[in-house]
C-alpha cells in the first residue's frame, strides 16, 4: 500500500513518514509522499504472517506506532518487560539463535488500527506485544525466526527510532 492511499484512510502520519513491511521480502522501508527514504533488511515471524492471538504470526494490516521506547539507551542494551535492564546484549553475527529472545536497542510498540484485523479481541497486535525491535541475534537479519515482532539490526532500529514519531502509520504486508 503506498504513502497515498494509507494517509488518505488511516489519516496524516507524523512528518509525514510512513514505514511499510514487506514480509515476504523481509524489508522495512521508510517512505515520505515522494519517495522510499531508506529500506532496511529486517526477520519477521518464523510461523509467517497472521494475526491470532498466540499464533507466533507477524500481524498484517494497518498500525501505527503507539509508543517509542529506550530514547537515548545505548547500543544494544538489553530490554525485559519494556525495561531496560542496563545490560549489554553480545551480538551474534552468525547465523545462529540465542537461548532465548531478546529484545535489543529500541522498541517501536505497534497499535492495530483496523477493527476486527488487528484491533480487539483475539486479533490485537498491541495485546500482543508486537514490535519493531533490536536484536542480539544479527546474523540472522533477512530470514523469518521471529515469535510476530518485526526484528532489525541494532543500529538500524536506532537510526530508525530517530527517524519517526509516535503515531506513524505502519502498513504490514505478507
Amino acid at each position: 500500500m503506498e504513502w497515498h492511499t494509507l494517509t488518505q484512510q488511516f489519516g496524516p502520519s507524523p512528518r509525514d513518514l510512513v514505514i511499510t513491511v514487506d514480509i515476504k521480502q523481509q524489508q522495512l522501508s521508510l517512505h515520505d509522499a515522494s519517495q522510499c527514504i531508506k529500506t532496511w533488511p529486517v526477520s519477521t515471524a518464523k510461523n509467517g504472517a497472521g494475526n491470532q492471538q498466540n499464533s507466533f504470526q507477524t500481524p498484517t494490516g494497518t498500525h501505527c506506532i503507539a509508543e517509542k521506547i529506550g530514547d537515548g539507551a545505548p547500543a544494544c542494551s538489553l530490554f525485559v518487560g519494556r525495561q531496560n535492564t542496563g545490560q549489554i546484549a553480545s551480538i551474534i553475527n552468525n547465523a545462529v539463535a540465542a537461548d532465548k529472545d531478546m529484545i535489543s536497542s529500541r522498541i517501536l510498540w505497534l497499535q492495530g488500527l483496523q477493527a476486527g484485523i488487528n484491533k480487539g479481541g483475539d486479533v490485537d497486535s498491541h495485546d500482543r506485544y508486537i514490535y519493531i525491535h533490536g536484536t542480539p541475534e544479527e546474523g540472522l537479519i533477512g530470514t523469518p525466526v521471529s515469535h510476530g515482532c518485526i526484528r532489525m539490526r541494532n543500529a538500524d532500529v536506532i537510526e530508525l527510532f530517530d527517524l519517526v514519531d509516535s503515531g506513524t502509520l505502519v502498513h504490514i504486508q505478507p
